[in-house]
């Protein structure tokens, strides 16, 4: 009646096993680090990065405490903070000679502190929010007038294309303020104008001002597109700051949308935060120019006397490489880049998708200038770098351009994210920012601690000493819970938060709840004259679906918190359905497991452990 079949014990065992090695990670603390990773995306981090990092560390004299090469880049873990404050210094020296231009980003970190064994099982911590581990908080406004600007510039340029196409005199093309102004003399060719911007431009609404000679066209973009223009310009912002964070190796940072026009940067445990203020701000822009193939140009620049319209760039693998002044193309042109192969000789390639008017453009400069070279570069802080510089095999028509040649499958997924995010959308501003330290987040940590612990403390004297030994089956059931719980968020690798540990204290009173239902149901069977092993028997069936209807009904509530939620309330919602499922399978199957080892095997059973039991009839004598 009360004994389970072995394999049911054995499941039990594995889950507190596993639940013991997946929570154990987090009582190892974390080791002060030094990251260092490429700051420019003509430079690689690979084997050779990390020996030279090792030789360096080892002429300074300063001793690590491992050190290795991740996609992040190189990680060296040192025993204290002044070990590794001499170490950034010393791989800055080493690896950056030119502070005006740096070629590596050398950032302070902090890295989980596990042995290897653990690392090796996947067993890491959980990542600690920013009000625990402590690190920066960035509130930026993103500009959305100079991304309107941006775009009426661009337009303007396009209609200037337009007008020479279709063969259109006019007077000029300007934009004055948040419109675009086409001056004509004839009402006739005014007409015809307008027609050709409704045609190739639907974003436009076009009104027709002036009188006699002094006759215009006036373009405003519609409000839908405008609408839109501001949402691709945040959600380009998130995705080119999701890349620049990056270098900075934040375990979990948080980049998500505040309002119409603003973004929220959290950086937990970051230590160098000049460095973080730096990458966030910094602009770039990605350019197409075509390269100066002339015999003898390229020494001529590299002698310091570069032809007049042309400048010396770096490729890729440190090559030279002489480029023209004039931009062909922008990154405003480019609206998608995604990593591929050749069709004809299966080498990786990077596929780019172009506006309209970046596709007229393109078809007839690649008509130019076949099998001539052509330089994609990205241009940040005023300095240029060469991403890649393929040759032109034929005119490229419709808009789709291919990039190969010289490549690895992981460079083209590298191209292909620099095109596709290199640049800002739109300028931004920090308009706030809070530091909070360790020692803040330390004593919050602590603080969490003992409020789970003294609450654990307290629940488990009274469960002991209202239901004895039950009470304290209930209490190891409760522990198992709690175990699960940071097991799953340790291995789904979760950010716990202020408001997650609020989350736990609130779970272990929940799961409490199921087994002093259990208790009472048992109690009950007692009171009604049920032998003890039927006792235990209909208590746990009968509580069980008791237990379920109410876990359900708050695991909705959860569920919803954690749909409708943001930032902070989702931090609690997580924390809050794992914990109830954890709690169901700690207080029916796991204290039920406890229960029929102690007394299932026991055929003659008098009477059970679980605190005093008032019979009807007995109270009143």
């Amino acid at each position: 009646m009360n004994r389970y079949p072995l394999w049911k014990y054995i499941t039990v065992a594995v889950a507190l096993l596993l639940g013991f090695v997946y929570t154990l990670p987090n009582f190892f603390g974390e080791s002060p680090a030094v990251q260092l990773s490429s700051g420019k995306a003509t430079i690689k981090v690979d084997a050779r990065t990390l020996a030279k990092a090792e030789e360096t560390l080892k002429a300074a004299g300063i001793a690590h405490d491992g050190i290795q090469l991740d996609f992040n880049g190189v990680k060296a873990r040192f025993l204290d903070t002044d070990t590794q404050l001499k170490a950034k210094d010393a791989l800055e020296k080493a690896f950056n000679p030119d502070a005006s231009d740096p070629q590596y980003v050398v950032a302070l970190n902090l890295l989980s502190a596990s042995p290897a064994w653990l690392t090796s099982l996947h067993a890491l911590p959980m990542y600690l929010g920013l009000d625990l581990r402590g690190g920066v908080h960035f509130l930026l406004q993103v500009d959305m007038k100079g991304a309107l600007t941006k775009r009426l510039d661009s337009t303007a340029a396009d209609l200037r294309t337009l007008m020479r196409d279709k063969n259109l005199r006019h007077g000029g093309i300007n934009r004055e303020g948040e419109r675009i102004v086409v001056k004509f003399r004839e009402a006739e060719v005014r007409d015809k104008a307008r027609n050709a911007i409704g045609d190739s431009q639907p974003d436009l609404l076009v009104a027709d001002q002036g009188e006699g000679s002094d006759l215009r066209l006036v373009a405003t973009l519609k409000p839908e597109a405008i609408k839109r223009l501001g949402e691709f310009a945040l959600k380009q912002n998130i995705s080119t700051l999701h890349n620049r964070i990056n270098e900075l190796g934040v375990a979990e940072p948080v980049i998500q949308q505040q309002g119409s026009d603003r973004i929220v940067v959290q950086l937990p445990g970051i230590q160098d935060v000049t460095r973080a203020k730096d990458l966030i701000g910094r602009t770039a822009t990605l350019e197409i120019r075509m390269v100066d193939d002339s015999p003898g140009a390229l020494e001529a620049g590299l002698a310091g006397n570069p032809p007049f319209g042309t400048e010396v760039y770096t490729e890729r693998g440190g090559q030279p490489l002489l480029v023209k002044k004039q931009v062909v193309l922008t990154g405003d042109r480019l609206t998608d880049a995604q990593p591929g192969f050749d069709g004809q000789t299966n080498e990786p390639a990077v596929h780019l998708t172009l506006d309209s008017a970046g596709a007229r453009i393109f078809k007839d400069v690649t008509r130019e200038n076949v099998n001539k070279r052509m330089a994609i570069l990205l241009i940040e802080k005023g300095k240029g770098e060469v991403i890649t510089a393929p040759v032109i095999r034929t005119e490229i028509a419709g808009g789709r351009v291919q990039i190969s040649g010289r490549m690895t499958t992981t460079e083209a997924n590298d191209v292909a994210l620099l095109l596709r995010a290199g640049s800002l959308a739109a300028p931004m501003d920090i308009i706030e920012e809070r530091t909070i330290g360790p020692s803040l987040g330390a004593e919050n940590i602590k603080k969490g601690f003992h409020s789970t612990l003294w609450g654990f403390a307290a629940i488990a004297l009274f469960m002991i000493a209202y239901y004895q030994m039950f009470g304290l089956i209930s209490v190891v059931a409760l522990a198992s819970n709690l175990l699960f719980l940071v097991a799953l968020l340790s291995l789904l690798q979760a950010t716990l938060t202020l408001p997650g540990i609020a989350a736990i204290a609130l779970t272990l009173g929940m799961a409490i709840d199921a087994n002093v239902l259990i208790n009472e149901r048992v109690r009950e069977e007692l009171r009604n004259g049920v032998p003890p092993q039927g006792a235990i028997s209909e208590g746990y069936e009968r509580a069980f679906g008791t237990i379920l209807d109410s876990n359900i009904t708050t695991l909705i509530a959860g569920l919803a918190l954690l749909i409708f939620g943001s930032g902070p309330v989702r931090g609690f919602a997580v924390v809050h359905c794992l914990g109830i499922l954890t709690s169901i399978f700690s207080s029916v199957v796991v204290s039920r497991a406890l229960v029929n080892l102690i007394y299932g095997r026991q055929k003659k059973l008098a009477k059970v452990a679980i605190g005093a039991v008032w019979k009807p009839g007995l109270a009143g004598k």
